[in-house]
């Protein structure tokens, strides 16, 4: 029978030099060339990796690798594994794992707070021959603890009363406040923050609205910039409300294992401790997994974020289209392999098929994962895996847009073009100040002097002038009105951004 030890050895089945595997030259024929392709072992690169988070955009999410990585959830459940062990040390009717001394304690938050790739390599060598990954870590994690002679005693307690999935369900909790805490939140704030730059910054440039693609009332630059930093601001703020939660209670929620073992402990109570204790919110009722809610409505509500920043790249590349926003450009940069003058918006295009990407996966283990049959089904486990993936095209996203609003340089030109183009707008404070004032059929009167026809600057003038029963004071103070000048209280709204995002976040920095 295999032993713990033993596992640790190199086996066999792990001799497999390159000179082993054969080298194949497959051939890809088309109508001009042949194209060679070597078969066999490729080192993962960027070149080689096949998804692009590991491959061409690898080091734009460096910081997600320690997390989401093989490596990251192996590190993740050595630390549950290292502190279940430590909190049962606690338990006074445990009287088999004593309080711990300076040195296994030392040892043991060792391991939890630094363990290395080269530690994981071990894990999946001892996989190889288990062919399950948690009993690997377990493996490994006795070998490592047994050269403390305190440890040593105890070593049947590491992995004590769990399932797998008291470790994985925890680990993950780990990973995603990690990653949200560290990685996720801190670069969404920083979108947020860049947007309601753009928003003062532009408060009081002018800009013609356009409703249903056709010109509609005049409102600024800076306001509609403030519209997106609030609205994702609000989902921030739901984000960051979302708490990890887990369970520690064997393999059907019901603390069967322990309560043999230690009948007089209150493992319920034990339970909500130790998952508190790592910072994570304790579920109650659960099966043998902890069902994952929590996660769909974290996706969801990132998702929601997402999408919102879709809204605004796409209207950005709109505002780029017409020429609102120019475009700082880059020494050395190409924007088109044929047309020399392209200046493209890539930015916002590349955060919008990432943040596509990001919400269909995202998407997907929000309506997957909170299914599991009875009390556990395995389909959870590959889609766990990708927990990283969503988030790490929403980093991507988050960048690129971030990216693309240093580019950005307002051209007030065109949008006062726009606008002097379009005195049609003015109908509707024209048709408002002639209702206070009683003159019949406002609405009506403009609809036929406006609609289909050409209207500038003396031709609505000239039908203010001509407006019976509306008192020459009215009429001046329309006359003083364009639609530059006809914007509301926008720069108000947009100076204010900071301040009302602040209000937003009061309650939740109490």
């Amino acid at each position: 029978m295999a032993t713990s030890s033993s596992l640790l050895k190199p086996s066999p089945r792990m001799g497999i030099s390159r000179k082993h595997i054969p080298h194949q030259r497959v051939c890809m024929r088309n109508n001009r060339s042949m194209v060679a392709v070597q078969a066999g072992h490729l080192e993962l690169s960027e070149l080689t990796a096949v998804g692009p988070l590991d491959g061409r955009y690898g080091s734009k999410v460096g910081g997600l690798k320690s997390i989401f990585s093989e490596y990251g959830l192996i590190r993740f459940r050595v630390a549950v594994e290292c502190r279940w062990l430590q909190h049962l040390s606690t338990i006074p009717q445990v009287e088999e794992v004593p309080a711990l001394g300076k040195d296994a304690s030392a040892l043991l938050d060792a391991l939890a707070t630094n363990f290395t790739v080269e530690d994981a390599m071990l894990v999946k060598n001892v996989e190889r021959t288990t062919n399950h990954d948690v009993k690997a870590v377990e493996y490994v994690l006795k070998e490592k603890i047994s050269a403390n002679d305190e440890l040593k005693r105890i070593l049947e307690f590491v992995h004590f009363a769990c399932t797998s999935e008291d470790v994985n369900n925890l680990s993950h909790a780990l990973m995603l406040k990690e990653a949200m805490e560290g990685e996720i939140l801190p670069v969404m704030d920083q979108v947020i923050e860049s947007i309601s730059s753009l928003a003062i910054e532009n408060a009081d440039v002018p800009m013609l609205s356009r409703t249903h693609g056709q010109t509609a009332s005049p409102t600024t630059l800076g306001k509609e910039m403030s519209v997106f930093a609030y609205r994702l601001a609000r989902q921030r703020k739901q984000i960051a409300s979302i708490k990890p939660f887990g369970k520690m209670a064997g393999a059907v929620g019901n603390y069967n294992a322990h309560m043999s073992a230690y009948p007089d402990v209150d493992w319920q109570q034990e339970a909500e401790k130790f998952v508190t204790s790592l910072g994570i919110e304790w579920n109650p009722y659960v099966t043998q997994i902890e069902p994952h809610d929590y996660i769909a409505e974290m996706f969801d509500a990132v998702a929601r974020f997402n999408t919102i920043l879709i809204d605004f790249e796409r209207d950005v590349w709109s505002y780029i289209s017409l020429g609102y926003f120019k475009q700082k450009t880059i020494a050395g940069e190409v924007g088109s392999s044929t047309m020399p003058h392209k200046v493209n918006p890539i930015d916002f295009e590349n955060g919008e098929g990432n943040l596509g990407i990001a919400n269909a996966t995202m998407a997907h283990m929000a309506g997957k994962l909170p299914i599991s049959r009875w009390q556990r089904d395995l389909t959870d486990s590959t889609v766990l895996r990708n927990l990283g993936v969503g988030l790490g095209h929403s980093l991507l996203a988050y960048q690129s847009t971030l990216r693309g609003i240093g580019k950005l340089l307002v051209a007030e030109a065109p949008l006062a073009e726009d606008l002097n183009n379009s005195w049609e707008v003015l109908a509707e404070p024209i048709q408002t100040v002639m209702r206070r004032y009683a003159v019949e059929e406002p609405y009506e009167k403009l609809k036929a002097f406006t609609r289909g026809n050409t209207v500038n600057k003396e031709s609505m003038q000239t039908f203010v002038d001509g407006i019976d029963d509306l008192p020459e004071e009215a009429k001046a103070s329309l006359r003083q009105l364009s639609p530059a000048t006809y914007i509301g209280n926008a720069a108000a709204q947009a100076k204010d951004i900071k301040n009302k995002i602040e209000e937003l976040y009061a309650d939740q920095r109490r």
